[in-house]
């Protein structure tokens, strides 16, 4: 259950650590597994206190950015077809951009399945695992 306000980690490569979402694209209610958001970088990826040195080169996005994301897991339960409810430790999400592709080229961690019903296939190839 993802709304306003709400922080989410990031879980590709794209550059960002941490973001919020600031709008459910589509929709008046709450986000949840596969669906579209706006979020803003609130905190990079391998940002130092000292200054953005060379580990920022790489990333793709950078802090206040505003990118659109896919909620891939959610603390809050998701009852699926058959009667089985799966629920994550952590609220996470992948970048896209505005096409719908990931910004990122890899993701680190577990996403939902029900990412397949929701025609996100390109995310589940990326991820090692789904549960």
């Amino acid at each position: 259950m993802i709304q306003l306000k709400t922080m989410l980690n990031c879980i590709d490569n794209s550059g960002a650590a941490i973001v919020e979402c600031a709008l459910v694209v589509g929709q008046k209610r709450h986000a949840s597994i596969g669906d579209r958001f706006v979020a803003i970088v609130q905190k990079q990826r391998g940002a130092t206190d000292a200054g953005m040195g060379v580990a920022s080169a790489a990333n793709k996005v950078k802090r206040g950015d505003i990118r659109h994301a896919i909620v891939v897991r959610t603390k809050k339960k998701v009852q699926r077809p058959d009667g089985s409810v799966v629920r994550f430790d952590d609220n996470a999400c992948v970048l896209i951009s505005k096409a719908g592709d990931p910004i990122g080229t890899r993701v680190n961690g577990v996403v939902g399945a029900e990412l397949r019903r929701k025609k996100w296939s390109k995310i589940l190839s990326m991820a090692p695992m789904h549960a």
